[in-house]
């Protein structure tokens, strides 16, 4: 069986930074953990990094969310704490996204690097109802036969309320969620 993890926006303005909240600290240990399971068992491990320049403030998502955060090169932009560990292991494969999901061009640039004979995805990360959800929208959509896992544990939002309501509606798009309630 082929699996393949996918880690969403771990990273430091997102736990401990500009966007950072409470509930993002208390993920390190077990992502940490979940990636090291992935890469003994001989998995792929993805990792999207959201993105954004100098200009952020200008863009669409800047003039609604105006905190300027994830910027490339900087501090924030690097996954968190031990996951940043990770940022040159063998079988990982790191995505900059100027968006809350990955671009269709990084869809098709990622099934040339992986196949699209994948059996899973599990996805994980945050924010849930933001880039988690957009993420999972593309996945679900680039590999139509793959299951697509979401573990609601290692998930989190600055609104639990949204959290749930996110994990909903992935429910609604048959994605399968695990250790919901359990977050």
């Amino acid at each position: 069986m082929k699996k393949i993890l996918v880690v969403v926006d771990y990273q430091n303005d997102f736990v401990s930074g500009a966007l950072g909240f409470e509930k993002a600290k208390t993920l390190e240990n077990p992502i940490y953990d979940k990636i090291n399971e992935y890469l003994n068992n001989g998995n792929k491990v993805v990792f999207t990094y959201d993105t954004h320049n100098e200009n952020y403030l200008q863009t669409r998502e800047g003039k609604n969310l105006p905190i300027v955060h994830c910027i490339k090169g900087s501090k924030g932009h690097e996954l968190y704490g031990k996951v940043n560990e990770f940022k040159n292991s063998k079988n990982t494969l790191h995505y900059n996204k100027g968006s809350f999901g990955m671009s269709p061009k990084d869809m098709i640039k990622l099934a040339n690097e992986i196949g699209e004979d994948i059996d899973e995805f599990e996805i994980i990360g945050v924010v849930t109802n933001m880039c988690v959800i957009s993420n999972v929208v593309m996945f679900q959509s680039q590999y139509k036969n793959a299951d697509i896992i979401v573990d609601a544990s290692l998930c989190a939002s600055f609104d639990v309320s949204l959290h749930n309501k996110s994990l909903d509606v992935m429910e609604s798009l048959q994605i399968k969620v695990i250790n919901k309630g359990n977050e």
